[in-house]
């Protein structure tokens, strides 16, 4: 038997489902048409979480992963208590710390000294408790003299950052984070994570949903991977990141689309090459990237055209082109092909990104598309944080 056999489990679901009731009637015609008979036949049932049953033991690292309205965020909140099951139980064991939602848990008109009180009152802490930690939160959050402020007045990152530190000062044996570290800067994102991993060497729970995939392979010893609401994946965390690019692709972890419903067109790949043509997944601001997508005809397509998009980890597009935008005619495609689109300097902020590529007939109606394909870090040292970079200097 393996120490990680004598680990208790700190959370246990068993048959969870979570339905949402939907109104169907979401015009203003319809809402003036049903006003007042709005019954059954006008409200259908969402199933966010689909029959999940799984434990999670002490001191595991967990990344919950999966595309958009896959569910993870809604797990997240069961296994926080924040929301009750329609079918199923949900059992946890332990003080637990949620960073769900951006400033949750925050009054928007007082002040960030306040908040801290309110927040980790909220978290257990005794007023005793709160002072003695009180200057070492301040410290950890960074925000200095804004800690005076009313947070309505704050920015989104002084928000993750104040609330983060709170939670991280309370002594969770369950910490769960929901995207929220996406908000702040480089460097502060970089304190989170060593924090997190300071947890994991002590023993602590964490569950994080995160779409950054070096993200999970550098934090968590488990993955598991969602799709409308069922899980499709769980183990290594490597192999879950494939399975993730696989239902981004249209499959489940376990299948490969059979040969009658491949498209005529498909992107196979995507490459990132430096300056110098040489592969990498590494670049500093203002350097030139070409993407290279890999695409394949099945059969000999007469007019077809590809692109790209670049998105942030939170799936915000910053950056995006095609052949048909630079006015550029491809030779008709049978087989293989690699097409090469340059960018001269990219322009992007410090962090990760991703790169999806999409190849479409022209001749003939077809697509077909790579949901994060890639994915690429910018190195900072710029003048400017954000998703754009830009050389600021102080006017004389």
């Amino acid at each position: 038997m393996t120490d990680d056999d004598n680990r208790p489990d700190i959370v246990r679901l068993d048959g969870v489902v979570k339905e949402f009731r939907v109104r169907k009637d979401n015009s203003l015609k319809d809402r003036i048409v049903h006003f007042g008979k709005l019954g059954q036949e006008h409200r259908s049932a969402f199933t966010a979480v689909d029959d999940v049953t799984l434990s999670i033991q002490a001191g595991s690292t967990v990344g919950l992963m999966g595309a958009n309205g896959s569910g993870k965020s809604t797990l997240l909140k069961l296994i926080g208590g924040i929301v009750s099951p329609t079918r199923g139980t949900v059992q946890t064991r332990g003080r637990m710390a949620a960073l769900l939602e951006l400033g949750a848990g925050f009054h928007p008109d007082l002040s960030g000294r306040e908040n801290v009180y309110l927040n980790a009152s909220l978290l257990g802490l005794s007023r005793q408790q709160i002072e003695e930690r009180f200057d070492d939160i301040l410290a950890f959050s960074g925000i200095g003299d804004f800690i005076e402020t009313a947070v309505k007045f704050y920015s989104s990152g002084m928000y993750v950052r104040l609330a983060f530190a709170v939670a991280v000062h309370t002594d969770p044996d369950i910490l769960l984070v929901d995207e929220v570290l996406a908000v702040g800067d480089e460097a502060f994102q970089r304190k989170c994570m060593d924090r997190i991993a300071q947890f994991r060497k002590e023993g602590r729970t964490i569950i994080l949903v995160s779409h950054s995939a070096n993200q999970v392979q550098e934090l968590c010893d488990r993955g598991i991977v969602l799709s409308h609401g069922e899980v499709v994946f769980d183990g290594d965390t490597n192999e879950a990141v494939g399975a993730l690019r696989n239902v981004l692709d249209g499959r489940r972890a376990d299948e490969a689309a059979p040969e009658e419903t491949r498209h005529p067109i498909q992107v196979k790949s995507i490459e990132l090459l430096d300056a110098e043509g040489v592969p990498t997944k590494e670049i500093d601001v203002d350097d030139a990237l070409t993407v290279r997508i890999n695409v394949d005809g099945l059969h000999r397509i007469e007019r077809w055209e590809v692109g790209f998009s670049i998105d942030t980890p939170l799936g915000h597009m910053v950056l995006a082109s095609n052949t048909e935008m630079l006015g550029v005619v491809l030779d008709p495609i049978d087989g293989p092909r690699a097409v090469d689109l340059r960018i001269e300097a990219v322009h992007l902020g410090a962090g990760q990104y991703y790169v999806n590529a999409n190849a479409a007939g022209v001749s003939e109606h077809s697509s077909h598309g790579l949901s994060q394909g890639v994915m690429f870090t910018v190195r900072g040292g710029a003048s400017s944080v954000g998703s754009v970079s830009a050389k600021v200097a102080v006017a004389s």
